[in-house]
């Protein structure tokens, strides 16, 4: 449908300064002044322009579909489950990273606290105590000696496993990537941002 022709009025509605297309608010309700019901905005010389709240004939507000510079894409099921699976599994990894890192803090601390005891005189019958869950129990400097080794080596254990599942997602993710990319180019992102 073709918009009024300049210089019709709308009735009841005010004609527009210079004698032009009269004004009617708009059925998009952006303003009540300005742009009419055909989805047209008058200028001062009465040519019609469309109006911005008229839906666009494009894909782009299609579901499924990705706009991109140089294509249109289609998104399957499919693409999206592994687009989801690809973002599960990073946030995975930064939570194993994470761990880790904590992990090897408490290493280290266990590591120190090893080299402290090593320092101590053997003369010295010290007790030193020793924090096992909220409690602390004092033991000789041998017997400190075997559990800060313990826990040091069982410390070790859960951090190889950690870091070998950390391995393990990232091939599932580098797979991912290249199937991702092969179907979608320049269209997706799946680089980690730098914070």
């Amino acid at each position: 449908m073709a918009g009024p022709a300049p210089g019709w009025a709308v009735p009841g509605m005010p004609r527009s300064p210079a004698g032009g297309l009269g004004f009617r608010p708009c059925r998009n309700r952006l303003s009540s002044r300005g742009e009419c019901g055909w989805g047209y905005t008058p200028c001062n010389r009465g040519t019609p322009r469309p109006c911005p709240a008229a839906p666009a004939a494009s894909s782009a507000g299609q579901p499924g579909r990705v706009q991109g510079a140089a294509e249109d894409v289609n998104v399957t099921f499919e693409d999206q489950q592994k687009i989801n699976k690809f973002a599960r599994n990073t946030s995975r990894i930064t939570e194993l990273k994470e761990e880790i890192e904590v992990k090897k803090k408490q290493l280290q601390n266990l590591e120190d606290a090893c080299d402290d005891i090593m320092m101590l005189d053997d003369g010295d019958l010290i007790l030193i105590p020793y924090q096992i869950g909220d409690v602390f129990i004092s033991h000789s400097q041998e017997e400190t000696q075997e559990m800060l080794e313990e826990a040091k080596k069982s410390l070790q254990k859960e951090i190889d496993a950690l870091e070998s599942r950390v391995e393990s997602i990232q091939r599932v993710l580098s797979d991912l990537k290249v199937q991702l990319y092969a179907k979608f180019g320049n269209n997706i992102n799946l680089e980690a941002e730098d914070s």
